[in-house]
């Protein structure tokens, strides 16, 4: 089995979101990590890997810390501007990709702000998915006692947690697909039908939401170094 994927694969990296919770001037992707921002951390991921054909960030218009990033990468690098969701915002990304990708190519869509994926996950993905017809995302069992409540706060039951995963990314699916099923929701609120495969990922594969998960952060990629 080659260790590469027969078609192109678009990475795509949703980066206009501002992160309120963050509780910081700057959009979380932009904050230091390591000595570089969180969005440099996630690019490097997919610059580093063979089977990425080339790489496109969607930031905000009125984004005015992307441009002051110093990127010296390999692979090329397209920037798109995003909408007022997230799915609007990959949408933009298939639809600058129209004249380049194939219906078969793979889209690999990644958080901005999940900068310890590692090499190991991310071939998994292309291993495991590499002839399905859909795709399918990376994703973590959950370990934690989940407690169901209603709307006031009191307990209902315990969920089995045997059947329930946390959804990580990368996201992986073919072009066609995915741009079908966007298309169906932007415009009419249509549930996707098509299922994708969940691939067990490394749960270290945070997404930075507030401060303290950088220091988590940094101490999950320090640990992710002294491996290699």
């Amino acid at each position: 089995m080659s260790d590469t994927p027969p078609n192109k694969v678009w990475a795509v990296i949703p980066a206009a979101g501002k992160g309120h919770r963050f509780g910081a001037p700057i959009p979380k992707q932009y904050a230091t990590l390591a000595g570089i921002s969180v969005l440099e951390h996630s690019l490097r991921r997919f610059d580093q890997h063979a089977a990425i054909d080339a790489i496109i960030v969607v930031t905000s218009k009125d984004d005015r810390h992307w441009q002051t990033l110093s990127l010296e990468y390999s692979k090329p690098v397209y920037t798109v501007i995003g909408g007022s969701e997230r799915c609007h915002s990959v949408y933009n990304a298939l639809q600058f990709l129209e004249d380049y990708a194939k219906p078969e190519d793979w889209v690999l869509v990644h958080d901005a702000a999940r900068p310890c994926l590692t090499a190991d996950d991310l071939q998994k993905l292309f291993l495991q998915l590499k002839n399905d017809p859909v795709g399918g995302i990376l994703a973590a069992p959950v370990t934690d006692t989940i407690k169901r409540v209603d709307h006031a706060g009191c307990y209902l039951g315990t969920e089995d947690r045997a059947c329930l995963w946390r959804a990580l990314t990368p996201q992986v699916f073919r072009y066609r697909v995915l741009l079908t099923a966007l298309t169906h929701i932007i415009n009419n609120g249509d549930l996707v039908t098509d299922v994708p495969k969940i691939v067990a990922g490394r749960s270290d594969n945070i997404k930075v939401t507030t401060a303290e998960d950088l220091l988590l952060a940094e101490q999950f990629l320090k640990n992710s170094v002294s491996l290699e």
